[in-house]
């Protein structure tokens, strides 16, 4: 490996993979670092059922897009990887695979950074690690074996017996729905979601997001033009039915409040359901009422659709004895971790401070943030504009030096 570069860029993600082709059309000598292999995480951090929440002709990157024979399709975990291998493989990506990045920190006139074979410098360096970096895990004691859904991968992994999914996002309830559909008793403990409709007025929700504006809503707009630590994504499964909590609960999956926590054994829930599931709601209606307008101000054609009203939800019990659970899974997200990083551009939480991607230190760069410049900045198909602003920035810079 050479020692020095103008450029490195950390991840091979969607992110990494986007900022690599802009800079390989800029001329900017660079190399991609990967810790384990291009789209590690779409290879090793997903269910063997999990697809896509946006359906394939929504899946483009600079200068490449799905063109395979079912736009309206959604790809699986393991195609999405195959999907980014070939793009990688489109534009002779430089990825070193099996390189992880320990250390990053100011030097000389630019950066040095510390990495499983050795120490390199470069003049800027692009973090584009994303937002699925640490899987959280509360911290409590369990009778029975856990696991978060990053390593999940189906039913016949668990142990055998009940399931109790903690976390009613999107992973939470794909799987509590997998689980319940394979036999298992399932209990779905409910935090805070945001509900959509799978298709409304005959057309998918992606493809209205994508119409109306919606996706490409600026950070700017948001109050203090900033996004909150911790935004919700919106409950969707692959396919055209909806997925939401009461038809969990038509199909047998006993649903709680958000768990509270756990005392000798004793899972405890909130009393918070019935105002969770009515807030999750108001989402899916404010989406429903603002492609309304939009139809009725356009003109444009598209079949009305009366929304079925939720009916009531039965409520499981508030406390419930884990001994007869045979397994947890933690549907609770992911946190990002800089630790690594020895540069002033993070918060008093550790999130990263940034203007679009571009920080305070000369040549530091975050790319595939959510809400990094807008709405889709971390999704496949949102990260392209900020890849282009990011590198146009660096670019610029009077440290540039083409390569050879």
């Amino acid at each position: 490996m050479r020692t020095h570069r103008n450029t490195v860029v950390i991840g091979a993600g969607q992110a990494g993979l986007a900022a690599s082709w802009w800079l390989v059309n800029r001329g900017v000598d660079h190399v991609v670092l990967e810790r384990g292999r291009v789209a590690e995480k779409w290879r090793s951090q997903r269910w063997d059922s999990f697809t896509l929440l946006s359906p394939n002709w929504q899946t483009r990157l600079p200068g490449h897009a799905y063109a395979g024979p079912d736009p309206e399709g959604f790809m699986t975990g393991a195609e999405t990887a195959a999907f980014l291998a070939g793009y990688a493989r489109s534009f002779a990506a430089p990825v070193m695979n099996g390189v992880t990045v320990t250390r990053v920190q100011p030097g000389g006139d630019g950066w040095v950074l510390a990495t499983s074979v050795g120490t390199l410098t470069a003049c800027n360096v692009i973090v584009a690690t994303g937002e699925l970096s640490v899987p959280y895990m509360p911290q409590v004691q369990l009778p029975v074996p856990a696991l978060h859904t990053s390593d999940y991968r189906n039913p016949d992994g668990l142990p055998p017996g009940a399931v109790l999914v903690v976390g009613a996002g999107p992973s939470g309830q794909q799987i509590a729905r997998e689980l319940a559909a394979a036999g298992r008793t399932v209990h779905l403990a409910v935090g805070g979601h945001k509900a959509l409709p799978r298709r409304y007025r005959g057309r998918d929700t992606y493809w209205w997001m994508d119409r109306l504006g919606m996706l490409a809503r600026s950070v700017d707009t948001l109050p203090g033009g900033r996004p909150p630590h911790r935004s919700r994504n919106a409950v969707l499964a692959g396919g055209t039915r909806d997925l939401d909590v009461p038809s969990l609960a038509a199909q047998g999956v006993v649903v709680h409040g958000r768990l509270l926590d756990v005392h000798d054994g004793v899972a405890r829930f909130g009393d918070d359901l019935d105002a969770t599931l009515a807030a999750a709601d108001a989402n899916a209606d404010r989406f429903r009422a603002t492609v309304d307008a939009w139809v009725t101000a356009t003109g444009f054609a598209a079949p009305v659709e009366a929304p079925q009203p939720r009916g009531p939800v039965a409520e499981g019990p508030r406390e419930l004895d884990l001994g007869g659970i045979g397994a947890v899974v933690w549907a609770t997200g992911f946190r990002r971790d800089y630790s690594w990083l020895s540069a002033p551009v993070l918060d008093a939480a550790g999130e990263p401070e940034h203007e679009h991607g571009i920080t305070a230190a000369p040549g530091l760069y975050f790319l595939g943030l959510r809400w990094q410049s807008r709405r889709s900045s971390s999704f496949l198909d949102g990260v392209a504009a900020d890849a282009e602003h990011v590198t146009a920035h660096l670019a610029a810079r009077s440290s540039f030096a083409t390569a050879a």
